[in-house]
């Protein structure tokens, strides 16, 4: 799955890796509802760099991203307005 990260890049990130992703945007999404600032930082961090750890795509590779993640430094705040904006199905 190719998964971009706004100012950053993409990355090509296996099926292992993606059930992880997964797991932590529950929790991410959680602690946006409950505007838990330190679980927020500390799960989007950690959905990052699973990220991180696939493939990086060469920038002039250009692909159809199948899910693409904020910047790295997104603040709690951020999401929530980001979130509400373009609601998740």
């Amino acid at each position: 799955m190719i998964i971009r990260i706004l100012s950053e890049g993409q990355y090509d990130v296996d099926g292992d890796t993606l059930e992880r992703i997964n797991m932590l945007d529950e929790e991410v999404m959680r602690a946006i509802e409950r505007n838990d600032e330190t679980i927020f930082n500390q799960r989007f961090h950690e959905v990052v760099e699973l990220v991180r750890s696939g493939t990086a795509l060469e920038h002039h590779q250009l692909s159809e991203s199948d899910l693409i993640l904020p910047a790295p430094d997104t603040t709690l705040s951020e999401a929530k307005k980001l979130f509400s904006e373009h609601p998740i199905d």
